[in-house]
């Protein structure tokens, strides 16, 4: 009853269906904490909740939920698990509470902390289940879960219990599945890591076959993975019908392997195995990529992904790089690039001959290596250290496209971090407001992946502290701009007219219908840069609205922010709009644009100063007072480097 369960009355009206519920009544059976007279333990009562409540309704949030308010990992699962018992249906349900606690952001290790014992043999059949997945007769559905388990046993580094097992995965013995060319490389890099690798091969030398087993097995875990994840990639098809279980699988190892990138104690070794799988290439080049609609998210995730392969920070020391570092690195490898070709290949002697900014860019590289032969693509690689040698009278086994793209991909000019800030738009466009992969509903629930930054109890470098944290309060505010946008819009009812152009049936304090608009001055780029250092434009709007809202459109002063929306709704007059249906669709939004006023002007084109048009505009004629035109403008590089792309979007030249 509530009574027993210490609810108040307050709570029984959304409580009283959980409670009915076959999974509550089964509770006060087996392990609700109140429950008395419990009955023992048994296997087939778990099976039987997870194949009947768990796998049946396809991991349903719902379901999932009201096992763990009923104490379902702490009272039933974890303290009666032993090796004897283990099962696919018993990590599985684990694993499942385990995430829901942390969908819902509650302590989710409390319960392991607490009894530790059976703990390592757990994960190490988790690993060994993630890893066997088909074989094991798990789905890609359940394989995705343990994916997203072993995610956040990575994000939980703080904890004890949690370190002692993921330590084993990510130290220097998990370099022993890198080719011998590149171990060789990284080790001469740092000359204390030869000494380190010599004692890690004798005393895995004196490892009785057990334990050398097992040691081999934790330390090739994420390689293999990657191996299998790329076997899932390889078979999503290019344009038929595609599983979105296997669309999901591949979001969460993406945002798998960005966690491990983004985290110091993981980065350190893994980054050279991530490089050395070649993961970020592979999946640049996969179908998935191509396909607009399934792989938008995995689009954005890959980015997010190629950008901290790539992060400014020393792997060994964690010392963060200056923009000299980050470029004497890259010209290290175009100086290595330069005398593999002079000595190796004579065709290519041009290519060695000319300077690094004439060769460096994508475009020229495609151009000098794109007429090679496959067999040459890969022997250049493998005298890079990319791949392991040819050998002699084979064929390799490699598609040019992804020889092409390994060697471009690695010798091209790299954007510094500042760069990339400073080519960002001030405001958001549609396709950011809109994307609820980077700006999520209200609705959100949690259960999804999204491409966004996690504020973790550790940062690679100060930059990536407060790089996050931008990005982040970035979205914040373009959340509450399309709140802003979407209430002003639903209350100005844009139909389509007859005749095909744009009415609008209702009114809103906030918004005007623009009278003209016109671009009056776009100044040059700056030297260096690609996008006009000014635009400025003409807005005129028609104020034949109430005089306190004519007051406040009067009221706008210089670095105050508009935004210019278009719309070319497809809906007929009168056509009733519902809120819980898409947005964009329904009202027919097309363009946003971020603006910045810098004045008002009156009925002869002049800017009005500051502090006048109180006075002033009791001084016009009563017809022209209806009608106020803004100056506005952008004058920061930021904000005019979004008119630049527009502008090559539709086919004009810079």
């Amino acid at each position: 009853t509530p009574s027993k369960l210490g609810l108040s009355m307050f709570m029984l009206p959304c409580l009283l269906p959980l409670i009915s519920h076959f999974l509550f009544q089964l509770a006060n059976k087996y392990w609700a904490p109140h429950a008395k007279n419990k009955l023992p333990f048994d296997t087939k009562v778990m099976e039987d909740v997870y194949e009947k409540e768990i796998l049946k309704s396809k991991f349903a949030i719902r379901k999932i939920m009201l096992l763990e308010f009923s104490q379902y990992l702490e009272n039933y699962l974890w303290v009666n698990y032993t090796p004897e018992v283990s099962s696919n249906a018993y990590l599985m349900s684990i694993c499942c509470i385990v995430n829901e606690k942390f969908r819902e952001n509650v302590p989710a290790w409390e319960v392991f902390k607490k009894e530790p014992n059976h703990f390592p043999f757990f994960f190490k059949c988790v690993m060994e289940a993630v890893l066997a997945g088909e074989e094991a007769g798990l789905t890609l559905k359940e394989q995705t879960v343990l994916l997203v388990f072993l995610d956040h046993c990575f994000n939980s580094l703080e904890v004890d219990l949690i370190r002692e097992q993921v330590q084993q995965l990510i130290s220097l013995p998990m370099w022993m599945c890198l080719i011998p060319s590149r171990l060789q490389h990284e080790l001469k890099k740092v000359p204390k890591l030869q000494k380190f690798w010599n004692l890690i091969k004798k005393k895995f030398d004196k490892m009785d076959a057990d334990a050398a087993e097992q040691a081999k097995k934790e330390r090739v875990f994420l390689s293999s993975l990657i191996k299998k994840f790329l076997g899932v990639l390889v078979s999503i098809p290019p344009s038929e019908t595609v599983s979105m279980d296997k669309v999901h699988y591949c979001e969460r190892f993406i945002e798998l392997m960005i966690d491990l990138e983004a985290l110091l104690p993981t980065r350190r070794w893994f980054n050279t195995v991530l490089d050395d799988s070649h993961l970020v290439v592979s999946c640049h080049l996969s179908s998935l990529v191509k396909r607009e609609k399934e792989g938008h998210l995995f689009c954005q995730l890959l980015d997010m992904l190629k950008f901290y392969t790539g992060f400014e920070i020393s792997d060994q020391t964690g010392n963060a790089l200056t923009e000299k570092e980050m470029t004497t690195l890259h010209y290290d490898r175009i100086t290595s690039l330069y005398f593999c070709l002079s000595l190796i290949f004579p065709e290519l002697h041009d290519f060695a001959l000319s300077n690094v900014a004439a060769v460096d860019t994508r475009e020229s590289l495609t151009k000098h290596f794109g007429h090679l032969s496959p067999n040459t693509l890969h022997q250049v690689a493998s005298y890079l250290c990319l791949l392991p040698e040819l050998p002699e009278g084979q064929d390799t086994t490699y598609e040019k496209e992804v020889l092409l793209e390994l060697l471009v991909s690695r010798h091209e000019r790299r954007i510094s971090q500042i760069e990339q800030l400073n080519q960002m738009p001030l405001y958001p466009t549609e396709k950011i407001i809109w994307d609820e992969n980077i700006v999520p509903t209200e609705y959100y629930s949690g259960e999804g992946c999204l491409a966004l930054p996690k504020l973790n109890l550790q940062f690679l470098t100060l930059h990536d502290y407060l790089l996050r944290n931008f990005n982040l309060f970035r979205l914040e505010s373009t959340y509450e701009i399309r709140q802003d946008i979407e209430d002003v819009v639903w209350r100005m009812k844009p139909w389509q007219s007859e005749y095909g152009g744009v009415v609008f049936g209702g009114w809103a304090r906030m918004a005007q219908t623009i009278t003209s608009f016109s671009i009056v001055e776009v100044a040059k780029p700056n030297i260096g840069e690609s996008w006009p250092a000014r635009v400025r434009a003409d807005v005129t709007v028609n104020l034949n609205v109430q005089d306190h809202i004519k007051h406040e459109w009067e009221g706008l002063r210089k670095h105050d922010v508009c935004f210019l929306i278009t719309v070319r709704p497809n809906l007929p007059y009168g056509t009733r709009f519902d809120r819980r249906q898409p947005f964009v669709e329904q009202t027919g939004l097309v363009y946003v644009r971020g603006c910045e006023v810098q004045g008002m002007l009156d009925d002869k084109g002049r800017v009005i100063e500051e502090g006048m048009l109180p006075c002033y505009s009791k001084c016009l004629p009563s017809p022209l007072s209806e009608h106020v035109s803004m100056h506005g403008g952008t004058f920061s590089p930021i904000r005019s480097h979004l008119f630049g792309l527009n502008m090559q979007r539709a086919g004009f030249s810079k």
